[in-house]
């Protein structure tokens, strides 16, 4: 596994742009919720953590990952420096999980190239729950951690471009 020697949540707090003028639009799905959460909670403690005023991030909630894709189309509207979409799919017994992982995926990586505002891939695509625990603030560390220093780097990069 990818994450097996890694933790989430270690950066290096001085390879980190200020952000400190930047504004964030976090999108969260409402479903699995216990999962999301937390990945919010990773997400918005780092993104203060390094400098952001909890005023400069606006969060948006949507029923489930897939809806991802419109609210991040409509969060880039909202003068926002990033969007961080912060998803939950688990694997079930039919073919649902595949079109939705899919659909996400192409859905947010089409936003990248359709608009200037760069928006975070934090969907967790887990096959299990115990898998998505241990990545969103379990032993794994928290994936909204690593989607918020990403989110800080991809505005720096925006405003020196």
């Amino acid at each position: 596994m990818a994450t097996e020697n890694k933790n989430l949540s270690e950066y290096d707090k001085t390879t980190i742009p200020n952000a400190s003028t930047f504004r964030f639009g976090i999108v969260v799905s409402e479903w699995n919720d216990i999962i999301t959460e937390g990945l919010y909670k990773g997400a918005y403690d780092t993104l203060v953590d390094n400098g952001v005023l909890p005023d400069n991030i606006i969060r948006w909630n949507v029923p489930g990952s897939f809806e991802l894709i419109y609210g991040c189309k409509k969060m880039q509207e909202q003068m926002v420096n990033a969007v961080i979409a912060i998803g939950s799919v688990i694997q079930g017994e039919t073919k649902h999980f595949d079109f939705v992982c899919e659909g996400v995926a192409q859905g947010i990586k089409d936003l990248n190239v359709q608009d200037e505002t760069p928006v975070i891939f934090c969907v967790l695509t887990d096959n299990n729950i115990q898998q998505s625990i241990e990545r969103s603030g379990g032993k794994h560390g928290n994936k909204g951690t690593e989607a918020a220093i990403a989110a800080i780097k991809m505005a720096e990069l925006r405003r020196n471009s």
